[in-house]
């Protein structure tokens, strides 16, 4: 996922330029050099706003590839029981 950041006033220059790039990610507008608004898809806000979603949309999610999932093996070791 690419961030992009832009100036306020380039984002007033050129809106159709900030739109496209939020296609690949997030965009931050700045104001004076300080981060102060995000721009997203639709898409990127529903999902981050906890929209119920099903498992296939779930699975699908952009990006969602580049994630590495190496979890560590667990060893559950069980105990004996005393049934006397």
């Amino acid at each position: 996922m690419a961030i992009t950041t832009l100036t306020s006033r380039n984002l007033n220059q050129d809106v159709s330029k900030a739109k496209k790039a939020a296609q690949n990610g997030p965009v931050v507008i700045t104001d004076r050099g300080k981060p102060a608004h995000v721009l997203m898809t639709y898409a990127d806000f529903e999902r981050m706003s906890g929209k119920n979603r099903t498992l296939i949309e779930a699975l699908s999610m952009r990006g969602l590839s580049e994630i590495d999932l190496s979890p560590e093996r667990v060893h559950i070791a069980s105990r004996e029981i005393d049934l006397s």
